[in-house]
């Protein structure tokens, strides 16, 4: 009796033959081109950055032979030495710090309580409220500069706040204005996280016999953690960084903020860039510092809803 020969039969192209290979080859080539665009971008941005710092290590009259694209002779830290006494840049950063870091907390905390009652309270014409305070962020703050500097010549402060006696002239002013000017944006932010809180938990602290701080402060702000360091991070950012409103709102030029003791290091008749670039490294490394240590959080608060259905 003979056993008939069994022919094999070749399965059909799947996942795991040729075609799922293709697939497979497909995206990681997708992947790497994702990588490299992305890669190429990231390069962009930080392409000025790395020729300042470049530029602030070398001696002027190296750069003015060799040009900015050339090898470096010598490579030396001393123009962030002398960027930081010829500017003064000490007494600036004070000045800085307290308009941006007392501005940061007074907006965050007065933008969570707005953003508390108009996300969580049923109050009559919240959504109203919420409106005025985004289109706030429509203006341009350059049209009701001269408007400002009007009334805050006219609005007096006692001696020990204010040597000229008014507003005007005073670390007051431009914490003034910008935390009016950011209390918009993130009253915005964070009333529309708030909403995406599950409503059970304020319900149980309700029922526990919580009252409206209780579920403000111990309840709501801690699960609002990330998306308020995400917001600090770009307040402290922002103020940090502005110009017009102390140029605008101070004349004694020992109260201006940092970014002005950058004109310190501009000669009448010659400009040393690399110095300048020196300070320009140096104004720019307090924000840094500052993602550095919140950027976990930061990318938290970013990123947060991104997974909800």
């Amino acid at each position: 009796m003979t056993v008939p020969a069994v022919r094999a039969v070749r399965p059909p192209a799947g996942p795991a033959g040729p075609a799922g290979g293709a697939g497979r080859a497909r995206r990681r080539g997708g992947r790497w081109g994702v990588h490299v665009f992305l890669l190429a971008v990231s390069l962009a941005f930080l392409a000025p950055l790395l020729l300042a710092v470049y530029a602030s290590l070398r001696p002027y009259e190296e750069t003015a032979r060799d040009g900015y694209f050339s090898l470096p002779g010598r490579l030396s830290f001393d123009y962030y030495r002398q960027a930081f006494t010829d500017s003064g840049m000490g007494r600036y950063f004070l000045n800085t710090l307290v308009i941006a870091v007392p501005g940061v907390l007074i907006t965050l905390f007065l933008a969570s309580f707005t953003a508390f009652a108009v996300a969580r309270l049923r109050l009559r014409g919240s959504m109203l409220l919420l409106m005025v305070f985004t289109a706030g962020n429509l203006l341009p703050q350059q049209v009701i500069v001269t408007p400002l500097y009007v009334l805050f010549t006219k609005v007096p402060l006692p001696y020990w706040m204010s040597e000229s006696l008014t507003l005007y002239d005073s670390l007051w002013a431009v914490l003034a204005v910008q935390v009016a000017f950011q209390l918009g944006f993130c009253v915005f932010v964070l009333a529309n996280f708030m909403r995406t809180l599950p409503p059970e938990i304020l319900e149980a602290a309700i029922v526990d016999g919580a009252g409206v701080w209780t579920r403000y402060r111990h309840v709501t702000l801690p699960l609002c953690r990330p998306a308020l360091a995400a917001l600090g991070t770009l307040q402290f950012t922002w103020m940090y960084n502005d110009f017009l409103w102390g140029l605008v709102f101070l004349s004694d030029g020992d109260k201006l903020p940092v970014t002005s003791a950058l004109n310190n290091l501009r000669g009448q008749f010659f400009t040393d860039y690399n110095l300048l670039a020196a300070g320009s490294v140096l104004v720019a490394l307090p924000t840094i510092i500052v993602f550095l240590l919140l950027q976990r959080h930061f990318i938290a608060g970013l990123t947060l809803g991104a997974n909800k259905g």
